[in-house]
């Protein structure tokens, strides 16, 4: 029996059935260099996210901490930032649990900057304990439909809860969904099971977040297509239980025809 569980006010997700596997995902180290390049000057966060994932390593004692994808920011090119943060950030850590690491788009390089003792595996994914893993950018390894469930990232998920002006920053959120199974059936030809999917907020806060209840949403890759999105339940850090992400889109398109 497999359970899924997010750890209370962190992105942080933690699987448990044989292995207790911790998993973090879209850490986006380097992108201070991409905002400077922009004229914003943010100090770098590196630091700081290698101390709290040092500490809840050491808190919850997973077996295995999985990175799916997006470790590094820039691409194609790797910053200098990323040269000097990555390698250190990643040997700090693989001192003190296994790492695996899923390939996200902004992964170019990585290999030549993550320690040997790291795995990495593609960014079609891969099955550990009965459970599939896989950023989302692309569509997952037909395998990984086999398991008892599915966990990505990529859509860095988040709700903009608005205000009675009708503004607010999105907060990032968790969304559990189920799969569309004609979706499935287009893309790789045959029937595949459709376990349920919770995708992982990013992990890191100067990503932003892609706003699900949002009028315009941009095309963010696959998992909006093969994840039932409308049908997914969404959750907030903090644990709150938002609902139903169609009702959730009916609420703030009511509010916005109010304001008008």
């Amino acid at each position: 029996m497999i359970r899924t569980r997010p750890i209370p006010n962190e992105p942080l997700l933690l699987v448990e059935g044989d292995l207790r596997v911790l998993v973090a995902t879209d850490l986006h180290i380097g992108i201070e260099h991409q905002l400077w390049l922009g004229g914003a000057s943010v100090p770098s966060q590196t630091n700081k996210m290698l101390e709290d994932l040092r500490h809840l390593v050491g808190e919850v004692k997973p077996d295995r901490l999985i990175f799916l994808g997006d470790v590094k920011h820039n691409l194609p090119r790797t910053s200098f930032q990323e040269k000097s943060e990555v390698p250190s950030f990643l040997k700090s850590l693989c001192d003190i649990v296994r790492i695996d690491l899923v390939l996200g788009n902004h992964d170019i390089g990585i290999s030549e900057l993550a320690p040997k003792k790291i795995e990495i595996h593609p960014a079609s994914g891969f099955v550990l304990d009965g459970v599939g893993y896989f950023h989302g950018h692309t569509w997952p390894a037909s395998d990984l439909f086999e398991a008892e469930a599915l966990v990505a990232s990529h859509l860095h998920p988040a709700v903009r809860l608005a205000d009675r002006l009708g503004s607010g920053p999105p907060e990032r959120a968790w969304v559990r969904a189920p799969l569309s199974i004609d979706r499935l059936r287009e893309e790789y030809r045959r029937d595949l099971k459709s376990p349920e999917i919770t995708i992982v907020p990013a992990y890191n806060p100067l990503c932003g977040g892609y706003p699900l209840d949002s009028a315009a949403r941009e095309d963010r890759g696959p998992l909006p297509k093969m994840a039932r999105l409308e049908r997914g339940r969404v959750y907030l850090l903090d644990g709150t239980d938002l609902g139903r992400l169609d009702r959730i889109r009916t609420v703030q398109a009511l509010k916005t025809r109010r304001r008008r």
